[in-house]
Order: C-alpha cells, then sequence, then structure tokens
C-alpha cells in the first residue's frame, strides 16, 4: 500500500512540475494499514539526510523520573529499539505508554553555532487524526499519514501499525505550516546586529506556527558571491528550513553575472532593490531599468523596497532643523506620499520593462492604491503586507518612553490609525497577496544609540513569532477572510509565487511534512517575557486573541506542543527556489503582442535628385 501511496504522490507532483528526487523499494501491505514492514529504503528524499527523532514534554520526563537541565528551547532525542505508539489526545496532557531511554541533544540554548550532530537511526512515523485538513482552495476531515518527513497520505479513517504516534486533532484546523517571505536574521544593519539569528529567529517562528521563512542576503561590499558565502556560514545553526533573496546594493557587470550564478546555480530566484537608504543601499532609476531587464531575462523575482530615498533624506533633516530628534521624527520624515510615490514609480519601471514585481512591506494606503490600479490595468505586480501595518498604529512613536516608543521604528513607518484598516480590507479582497513580518530585531540598548537623533536608532520590529496568531485573530476572527485564505496568505501564496509549491504551503501526499494544528477556540496572549526572540521588548505586548498554534510540526518532527519548544541547531534545510514562477506565465505573449503593436520600424525612401 505504501509502495503505490508514495507513487501516486509521487506521480502527481511530477504532473504539477516538482521533481520527485527520491523513492521507496519493497514491500507494501494491502487494505489501509500503513504501519507495516517498510522495506529497503531507497534514495533518500531530497537533501540525503535522515529527519531527527521528535521529543517529547518536559511533564512527561519528570513523570519518569528523568532528570535534566530544563531550558525554554532544548532538544532531545527519544530511543527505543522496537517504539510502540504514544497516543497525544489532547496537548494539554500527554499520556506515554511505553517506557523511552531519553538521550539529552544538546542546551540549544542561544548562543550555539553549530549542529549537535543528532540523526535519527530510525523513521519518524506520525498519524495526525480527526482534524480538519485546510488547504488554500479546500477543507475536509481527514487523517494525515508522515513518514520520514514526508506527507504520505490524506485521507478519512488511516490505521497505522503500533510504530507509528498519533495525535488527535478532532475539532481542530490542520494547515500547512507558515511561510514568512520576509525576514532579517543575524543582519548587520545602521551600526548594529540583529538580536535574532538563525537559531534564535526561526525557534521564534516555530513557537508561533511559522515552519519555513525566506531571509534577505546582504551583499559584502557589492559582492553577492560573497554574501551569499556569508549567510551560508551564518544559516548553519538554522533549526527549520529556509530560502534566500539576494539584496542588490550596486549595480554593475559584476554583479550582474553573480545574478545569473544566483539563479542557476544556487538556488536564489528573487532579488531586493532599494529605492530608499540614501548613500548606502539605494540605487537610482537608471540602474534599476536594467536591473529589472535582467531579471526578466533569468526568470527571477523584481522585489522593491519602495520610498522615495532623495525626498527622505531631505525630510531628515528637515525634521532635525526643526529640533525634532525622537522617534517621531522618523515617522515625520518619511511620510505615506513618498512611499506612494516610489510605488507607482517602481510599478511603471517594471511595467515599462514588462517583468512581474514584487512589492515588500507595503505599509499606507498610497501605496497599497497604486497596487490596486496596476492590478486592475492587467500588470503582474504582488504587494505584501506586513503584521506590524496590519494591526499596530504610530500612536506609539509619540510615546514619552523613549524605550517604548523606539522598539516602533521602522521603515517604512508604521502609519497612523485607518491605514491598517485599509490593508485589512486591500488584504481581504486579493489588492494584496500575501503577508510577511519584515522581522528586523534590535534590543533596547541598541535602539537607544538613536536617543539623541532618530537617524542612528536602528530600524525593524519582531514579528516571526506573532504573525500566525494575529493574522488569524485580526483577519479570521473578524470575518473579513475564510479559513482557506488563512492558509493562502500565510503560506501557499509564497510558496507559489517563490516556486516552491506542493513541497511546501499544501497538506498533500509528497509534499514536505510542515503542518500545525491550529484550535480556533483556544487564546493566546503576547509578552516579551514568553517569547522566544532574544528580544527584550516585543511591539504586541499584551495582546490577547483568539485562534492558537497548539502544535507546530517541521520536517515531520513535532518541535512545539504544551507550549514548549524542542529544537536544536543545525536540522533545518536550505530550500532552493527554481526560477520562472507562474508570474512569469503570458510574459512572452504579451511581449510579441506588444512588438507587434508598433508598425515600425517604417521603411522610408529617400528622394533622388
Amino acid at each position: 500500500m505504501r509502495g503505490r501511496v508514495r507513487r501516486r504522490a509521487r506521480e502527481k507532483l511530477e504532473r504539477m512540475g516538482e521533481k520527485w528526487k527520491g523513492g521507496w523499494e519493497g514491500k507494501g501491505q494491502s487494505g489501509n494499514d500503513i504501519g507495516g514492514e517498510e522495506g529497503k529504503k531507497g534514495e533518500e528524499w531530497r537533501d540525503g539526510g535522515h529527519r531527527p527523532l521528535m521529543g517529547t514534554t518536559t511533564e512527561t520526563f519528570l513523570s519518569l523520573g528523568v532528570k535534566f537541565f530544563k531550558h525554554p528551547i532544548h532538544g532531545v532525542q527519544l530511543q527505543s529499539s522496537t517504539p510502540p505508539p504514544y497516543v497525544i489526545s489532547d496537548p494539554s496532557s500527554l499520556r506515554l505508554l511505553f517506557h523511552l531511554r531519553i538521550k539529552p541533544v544538546c542546551d540549544a540554548g542561544f548562543g550555539y553555532g553549530e549542529s549537535c550532530g543528532v540523526s535519527s537511526s530510525s523513521s519518524t512515523k506520525l498519524l495526525i487524526k480527526g482534524g480538519t485538513v485546510v488547504n488554500a482552495h479546500e477543507m475536509e476531515v481527514a487523517d494525515v499519514y508522515v513518514e520520514d518527513g514526508i506527507i504520505v497520505a490524506v485521507r478519512p479513517n488511516i490505521k497505522v501499525g503500533d510504530d507509528v504516534i498519533v495525535l488527535d486533532a478532532t475539532g481542530k484546523f490542520v494547515m500547512p505550516g507558515g511561510i514568512d517571505p520576509h525576514t532579517h536574521l543575524d543582519m548587520e544593519f545602521m551600526g548594529s546586529g540583529t538580536i535574532d539569528d538563525f537559531f534564535s529567529g526561526q525557534a521564534a517562528a516555530l513557537a508561533g506556527g511559522t515552519t519555513m521563512h525566506i531571509d534577505f542576503v546582504i551583499p559584502v561590499n557589492g559582492s553577492l558571491l560573497s554574501g551569499l558565502e556569508a549567510y551560508e556560514k551564518k544559516s548553519k545553526k538554522s533549526c527549520m528550513d529556509y530560502g534566500f533573496h539576494m539584496a542588490i546594493t550596486k549595480w554593475d557587470e559584476v554583479v550582474s553575472k553573480e545574478m545569473e550564478i544566483m539563479v542557476n546555480e544556487k538556488g536564489i530566484n528573487s532579488f531586493k532593490f532599494f529605492m530608499a537608504y540614501k548613500g548606502s543601499f539605494m540605487i537610482n532609476d537608471e540602474l534599476l531599468l536594467q536591473a529589472f531587464k535582467k531579471c526578466k531575462s533569468l526568470g527571477a523575482l523584481a522585489m522593491v523596497h519602495a520610498e522615495n530615498g532623495d525626498a527622505v533624506y531631505e525630510g531628515q533633516r528637515r525634521m532635525i532643523e526643526l529640533g525634532i530628534t525622537g522617534p517621531e521624527g522618523h515617522a515625520l520624515s518619511r511620510p505615506p506620499v513618498l512611499e506612494g510615490e516610489a510605488t507607482a514609480r517602481a510599478i511603471k519601471l517594471a511595467g515599462f520593462v514588462n517583468t512581474p514585481l514584487y512589492v515588500v512591506h507595503v505599509m499606507s494606503i498610497d501605496a497599497m492604491e497604486e497596487i490596486s490600479r496596476a492590478r486592475k490595468s492587467g500588470l503582474k505586480v504582488i504587494g505584501e503586507p506586513v503584521v506590524s501595518g496590519l494591526v499596530l498604529n504610530d500612536s506609539w512613536l509619540w510615546d514619552p518612553d523613549f524605550i517604548t516608543a523606539a522598539k516602533y521604528v521602522m521603515s517604512p513607518p508604521i502609519r497612523a490609525a485607518g491605514h491598517g484598516k485599509a490593508l485589512q480590507a486591500a488584504l481581504s479582497m486579493g489588492t494584496l497577496q500575501l503577508v510577511g513580518t519584515d522581522h528586523c530585531t534590535f534590543n533596547s540598548t541598541q535602539k537607544a544609540l538613536g536617543i539623541d537623533d532618530f537617524q542612528k536608532i536602528p530600524n525593524g520590529v519582531n514579528g516571526i513569532e506573532e504573525r500566525m496568531h494575529l493574522v488569524w485573530d485580526t483577519m479570521v476572527e473578524s470575518g473579513q477572510i475564510s479559513v482557506t485564505d488563512y492558509v493562502r496568505v500565510t503560506s501557499t501564496e509564497c510558496a507559489r509565487i517563490f516556486n516552491i509549491y506542493p513541497r511546501k504551503g499544501a497538506i498533500r501526499a509528497g509534499s514536505d511534512a510542515d503542518i500545525i494544528i491550529l484550535n480556533p477556540n483556544s487564546s493566546f496572549e503576547i509578552s516579551a517575557k514568553s517569547h522566544h526572540s532574544r528580544s527584550d521588548t516585543n511591539v504586541y505586548e499584551g495582546w490577547r486573541g483568539k485562534g492558537k498554534v497548539e502544535v507546530t510540526i517541521s520536517g515531520g518532527r513535532v518541535v512545539w506542543l504544551n507550549d514548549e519548544l524542542k529544537v536544536f541547531p543545525g536540522s533545518g534545510k536550505y530550500v532552493e527556489m527554481r526560477p520562472f514562477s507562474y508570474l512569469f506565465n503570458g510574459i512572452g505573449k504579451a511581449d510579441a503582442k506588444y512588438l507587434s503593436s508598433l508598425k515600425a520600424p517604417v521603411k522610408r525612401f529617400r528622394a533622388t535628385t
């Protein structure tokens, strides 16, 4: 039976263009019984690595009399020669049905930079039973069977053997893990470095139901290859899957050639261009045009940070001259009109080249309306709001306490009340397509670098742990989007845009087992005291809402359960992203249509004398 299931999954993925890089040989069983003899294992799936064994809860360890060092984020390996099942019927109470020999993996507390070297010596089998399985366009009550990190079957009433872990999800939603399209981990910026690295940031993500993110590589002295090499070293401590965008901070022929290497050899299919940060990252319109043309030829997605950098620079000078040096000066120096102007300009330049455009962190009505107009005219423009822009307003920037105000400083700024509601409406109508975070965290000491000059406050807020909960509470609980749309804007659309669907962003046979179980009747509360980021502040402090991620499964391993996280550095995998996503469909035809419409060149004859 397993062989047929895996074969059908492989064939389905191949039909959808996903290359199957693994397989199974040997005997299966008939009927619905999946958990019998597995036969000979063939080629390893995709990355060739073994999936680590999953852990269990602290309470269970203590009930068995096992003594170990408890840390908010820790890893464990379970060892059993012939593991019988244990059943989790309710995340609030784990009932262990057999004796386990527990081996501490490592204290995966902050500061470890390398993998602990732990791998699984046997397969991990998991059944999620009785939940409502939700994909971007459909939902059904079904079981989900997982083996070695891959979803093998999705259907009702799956029967399994005694070597399978069973999770009861009755009355809850079983969904693809979130994919955050916009993060900055371990990034040097404005004379400082983000407080979350690839371990602490990803650990926070998993606690919040996000199982993959795409981070921005910053070039080293303009070199893309040097920048990627640096980020490859930083990401060795990863505890979940991740991908890379590449930022472009200058333009010349060397960069153009390196872009080809990124796309053809390194699995990067998107490039970000800064229209702001004059004197550092900003590139002008002439270079932006050349870069857009290069992206189009490579099938890579052009992304823009849309603010008018020249005008922002002038606005900053004006605020300082007026004696406005606090965090409120940051927002006043870069008003919504400058975001709208840059968004419109980027859209027109991308339209002139006829290449798809992705506008990151859409924060204002001004920018959103430009995207809406472009999409209505037929242009391929993606708008990405971030959760801070959806749910916060700029009133905190006027707080008399500097640290309180400074923690809300990001670019583009969080806008005045009204912008967030408009962005929510645009998301619900499809004008904006997916939700990111721009997770770029700094602690209070780092933010205090700008206590006398807002220009020196490191820009960035948290969100990688809070996004899934806040989008559910703000958008689903309010009735603005459906449960299936929730999956679309937090996971599936990102996977489609960056060409990793259906490996990611789906609960279907053959997809990676990155799964969450969300209880719509459970509540959550956000606090810096309990979050998993290294930051000592949280811009969503005190937020309470409904819809809690109770279980997170990453690569087939239960990593979040009973409000406890079980992860270790080095277990995450880099996900390569192919060029020419669905956004490029029809580009060639549009170019041909344009050329045929020119009625040029005109053949002219010179008059003879």
